[in-house]
């Protein structure tokens, strides 16, 4: 019995060693599919964080993304960030942001954005951070951010965003 309970868990353990990477499931809301949700882990003591994914609307009708709420933050909002006379500035996309039917929404860093202020915790990297879009038509929509490394710049980056240095160990001086 001891023997077969050991294989179970070994077959178990080599199975989760072989499985993908833990990423944001897809939603789906309506016409919308709403993926690749995540957020950057943050440094300690900040009080901002951004949230990014993608919002495909797979409809005949345009539906509107009119505001964000989040429990780990006081104030949660939609922004876009873009080149104004060669400046890039953020602004609060207070009348909501349309998602035309057919179209896809991006949101990435330097764009399109959920800015997460009045932090109530730190993001840690492995984290999810429940969060809730609504939607004129779709209505509320719960999502997780899967939180990455300081540095990421994309889902399933980590935050790697230097290059491997070669190793020198070796050399003599």
């Amino acid at each position: 019995m001891k023997t077969m309970l050991k294989d179970v868990l070994f077959a178990a353990f080599a199975l989760a060693l072989c499985a993908a990477p833990a990423s944001a499931d897809d939603v789906k809301a309506g016409d919308l599919v709403i993926s690749q949700a995540w957020s950057r882990a943050t440094p300690g003591g900040a009080k901002v964080a951004g949230g990014y994914l993608t919002i495909e609307n797979k409809g005949a009708a345009a539906d509107k993304l009119v505001s964000v709420s989040a429990d780990i933050a006081g104030k949660a909002e939609v922004h876009e960030m873009a080149m104004d006379n060669g400046v890039m500035k953020m602004r609060l996309l207070d009348k909501g942001l349309v998602i035309d039917p057919g179209k896809t929404v991006k949101f990435a860093p330097g764009g399109y954005h959920l800015m997460l202020q009045e932090l109530k915790g730190p993001f840690k990297q492995g984290d999810k951070v429940p969060v809730t879009l609504q939607f004129e038509k779709a209505g509320k929509v719960a999502v997780s951010l899967d939180v990455q490394g300081v540095g990421a710049q994309a889902p399933g980056d980590g935050g790697h965003m230097m290059k491997k240095m070669p190793d020198h160990s070796g050399m003599k001086m």
